[in-house]
């Protein structure tokens, strides 16, 4: 089965470039101005939004927007601080740095986790399609090596036969001189036919491959006595042995320890094994578990060759095989159920294979689900954390502009500015409440807090004082 071809569009799986090449350097920087100058005019925030996109979408970094937007509220608050006047857009400057700077980066940053979770996917496609044709030519190959066995068996014991006739018609009484150098002929190219089918056989198996061995019985007990013989560490202990088990899984159990004790002698010399296996009415499960580290890499040791081709036997038995590092050793687990499966009948994904998901894939996923928190999370404290951040400057400094309401009734209208001076709180309100200010030649007017209380009616009202030629000439009080 041939896998689909990944969409054109799906650009290839890149490394982060450096950082003079990285596109964040200069996109995170100009939407952090964009987003600045929307408090001046709020066309500002279109641009702004696709450069955040862009520097969230064509980099891997996170730093270059957490940088720029932390100096762009750095220099926002040290505006306000420097010009107190320009405090009323906060309210302005606090959205537009989530939602012009932030979110948009966020929603870039998505889309390029998702797209990286996409070519995950179609690796491991790729990857799959590659072992299945592994599979094949590995099953291929075992099937010339059983028709070379097949051809040495049969026609070698025939070529003998013909040999030893031939040899037996030489030795025949009354034969005639002609016949007995014709029987001799046949007995000699008899043999040499036998020598050449050898070689014939020989070059027909794999070179890494002995002719297949189909032991008289299948005994664990037996293998697993036998590789304790030759100096391994193994035992075995078998749970439910009343159960009858079909020859199928036998042979399937057989061929799954006899490959985990190979791999244990081949990469891990001097580990302990522990074979167990528990037999019931519905199956068999077969661990072997070594105690030393399990080679490194993908994590199938030599390879990972021989344990494909024992992943396509217990398929084939019906079964499926885990296998994985394992508190600091190496596992492997085999389940053959004794009811042979329904033809057609498919294994879950992901058998075989420790976990179900690939490593790139999963780690894919991983991102994705942390972007998408932060997603959420980032932008919600930050806008707290500013908001927070003017309220309690704001009521810090609104504390030093009340005006006593006792003061502000003894007000009269002709008194003296430097007289009304005296009387004043050391500071005026940083902004200009919204009501229209009286005009004309000589004309100032001053303004202070009601309270500083923000939760009271009257939080947010500002006394107006006004003074013409430096003569109290009228107060208000406005309604925040």
């Amino acid at each position: 089965m041939k896998t689909p071809t990944p969409p054109k569009a799906l650009p290839p799986a890149k490394s982060l470039p450096p950082l003079s090449r990285d596109p964040a350097t200069v996109f995170a920087p100009a939407a952090a101005v964009a987003a600045g100058l929307g408090v001046t005019s709020l066309w500002w925030a279109l641009p702004g939004l696709v450069l955040a996109f862009l520097a969230g979408h064509r980099s891997g970094r996170t730093w270059p927007m957490a940088a720029a937007t932390g100096a762009l509220v750095a220099m926002g608050a040290a505006a306000v601080t420097a010009v107190p006047a320009l405090f009323p857009l906060g309210g302005v400057f606090v959205p537009l740095v989530v939602g012009v700077a932030l979110l948009p980066w966020f929603a870039g940053r998505l889309w390029r986790q998702y797209q990286e979770l996409v070519r995950a996917g179609w690796s491991r496609a790729e990857q799959l399609e590659r072992e299945q044709r592994l599979v094949a030519e590995q099953a291929r190959l075992r099937e010339r090596a059983r028709i070379a066995q097949d051809m040495h068996d049969a026609l070698g014991h025939d070529l003998s036969l013909v040999a030893l006739s031939a040899g037996a018609l030489k030795l025949a009484p009354g034969l005639a001189p002609e016949h007995r150098e014709a029987a001799e002929d046949v007995r000699v190219r008899a043999a040499a036919a036998v020598e050449r089918l050898g070689e014939v056989i020989g070059i027909l198996r794999e070179e890494s491959e002995q002719a297949p061995d189909v032991p008289a019985d299948f005994s664990l007990g037996r293998l697993v006595g036998g590789a304790a013989a030759s100096g391994l560490d193994a035992s075995l202990r078998v749970e439910g042995d009343g159960h009858e088990v079909p020859g199928a899984v036998e042979r399937a159990a057989h061929r799954v320890v006899q490959e985990a004790l190979t791999n244990v002698a081949k990469h891990a010399p001097g580990a302990s094994v522990r074979v167990s296996v528990a037999r019931s009415a519905d199956g068999t499960v077969v661990s072997v578990e070594n105690t030393a580290p399990a080679a490194p890499a993908s994590g199938l040791p030599g390879g990972g060759r021989g344990l494909i081709g024992l992943d396509e036997r217990v398929r084939l038995a019906g079964g499926s095989l885990r296998h994985g590092p394992h508190e600091g050793g190496y596992l492997v687990t085999a389940t053959l159920p004794h009811t042979p499966p329904r033809p057609g009948a498919r294994r879950p994904a992901g058998d075989g294979v420790p976990g179900l998901l690939p490593p790139e894939q999963r780690r894919a996923r991983r991102r994705a689900g942390r972007t998408l928190a932060a997603a959420v999370a980032v932008p919600l404290l930050v806008l707290g954390a500013l908001t927070a951040g003017l309220m309690v400057w704001s009521s810090l400094t609104v504390a030093h502009t009340v005006l006593e309401p006792g003061v502000y009734a003894g007000l009269r209208v002709g008194q003296n500015r430097a007289e009304v001076a005296e009387l004043l709180p050391e500071r005026q309100l940083p902004y200009r409440p919204r009501a229209a200010e009286p005009k004309g030649p000589g004309v100032e007017c001053e303004y202070y807090a009601v309270t500083a209380d923000r939760f009271v009616d009257s939080s947010g009202d500002a006394y107006q004082i006004c003074f013409r030629d430096g003569v109290l000439s009228g107060v208000a009080v406005l309604r925040g």
